[in-house]
C-alpha cells in the first residue's frame, strides 16, 4: 500500500470549514474513480489545505500524480502543491481491533491470550 501526502501551502487564515466540505464533498466526483485510490482523507489547517490519498499500488498512485498533476492542482489553487509517497506496509486500525500487515491481518501483540 502506498500513503501520498499533498499538501497545499495557503496564504491567510485557516479556510472556512463549510466552505472546505462543499468543496471536497464536490472534488469526490473526480476522485472516486481515480484508479486503486481506496481513501482519501482532506485536510484544512492554518498552514493551508492537502490531502492524505491510500492507494492500493505505486502504479497507480504514480498514474495519478503523473507530470500534468501539479500544474492542475495549481490551476485549481493558485500555489504548486509538495507530494510525498510513503511505503506503507504496516496498519493498526484500532476500529476493527487489528493490524495488518502487507494487507493482511496477523495476530495482534497486545491480544496474547497471557494473564
Amino acid at each position: 500500500m502506498i500513503i501520498a501526502l499533498v499538501q497545499i501551502p495557503l496564504e491567510g487564515p485557516k479556510r472556512e470549514t463549510d466552505a472546505v466540505i462543499r468543496q471536497s464533498v464536490e472534488s469526490t466526483r473526480i476522485f472516486h474513480e481515480v484508479a486503486g485510490l481506496r481513501r482519501k482523507y482532506y485536510l484544512n489547517s492554518e498552514a493551508g489545505g492537502g490531502g492524505i490519498y491510500e492507494f492500493d499500488s505505486r502504479e497507480n498512485a504514480l498514474a495519478w500524480f503523473n507530470d500534468g498533476w501539479a500544474d492542475w492542482m495549481e490551476g485549481r489553487f493558485g500555489v504548486r502543491p509538495t507530494l510525498t509517497l510513503f511505503d506503507n506496509p504496516v496498519v493498526l486500525d484500532n476500529e476493527a481491533g487489528e493490524v495488518r500487515v502487507r494487507g493482511r491481518a496477523v495476530p495482534a501483540p497486545w491480544n496474547t491470550g497471557e494473564p
